[in-house]
């Protein structure tokens, strides 16, 4: 059985998406904007996210799923949509919402595509801002909380596909690591 070792309380991770959205309204004003929620991790945080924001701001939703794969060969990682996103974007603000950002290479690849789709700006917000394996050089935006270690699960974040439900952010160590707490 793994071992949890509490990072994050919810009544810490809900004060923090309150002070995002306050964070994330003052910085659009009255200008529209589309959230878009990478899933399958953001999920939970892009839902609370999207309910702290004010009512009378302008929000459209879209969801997109990206997948990466390793590529021992060349020491890469290839990322893949699994689903795109169904709105037009050009022109337009975008807020991606992540969960969590570390090596940077799939939200540099988003950002990428999402370029080519000429948006009037795009910014990122993530719950996590990971740099212990930041490999590209990334700007978040909004941070929730930023870490430098651990492997995070909790509130959206998976360790293969388990611990997603749980309401705070924990830091998951397996069996017989050997680290302590």
């Amino acid at each position: 059985m793994p071992t949890f070792i509490k990072l994050i309380d919810e009544q810490d991770i809900a004060r923090r998406v309150q002070e995002l959205g306050l964070e994330i309204c003052r910085h659009y004003g009255d200008e529209p904007i589309i959230a878009v929620c990478v899933l399958k991790g953001a999920f939970l945080f892009f839902s609370d996210l999207v309910r702290a924001l004010p009512q009378q701001m302008d929000v459209r939703l879209d969801f997109v799923r990206l997948a990466s794969y390793g590529d021992r060969t060349h020491g890469a990682e290839k990322v893949e949509f699994k689903k795109d996103m169904e709105t037009n974007i050009e022109g337009k603000h975008v807020l991606v919402v992540e969960d969590i950002v570390d090596t940077g290479r799939s939200m540099d690849y988003f950002l990428k595509v999402l370029a080519l789709r000429r948006p009037k700006s795009v910014k990122i917000c993530a719950l996590i801002d990971k740099s212990e394996r930041r490999e590209v050089e990334l700007q978040v935006d909004f941070t929730g909380f930023a870490l430098d270690k651990g492997f995070v699960v909790g509130y959206g974040l998976d360790y293969a596909e388990k611990y997603r439900g749980m309401r705070s952010i924990y830091d998951l160590i397996p069996d017989g690591d050997g680290r302590s707490g």
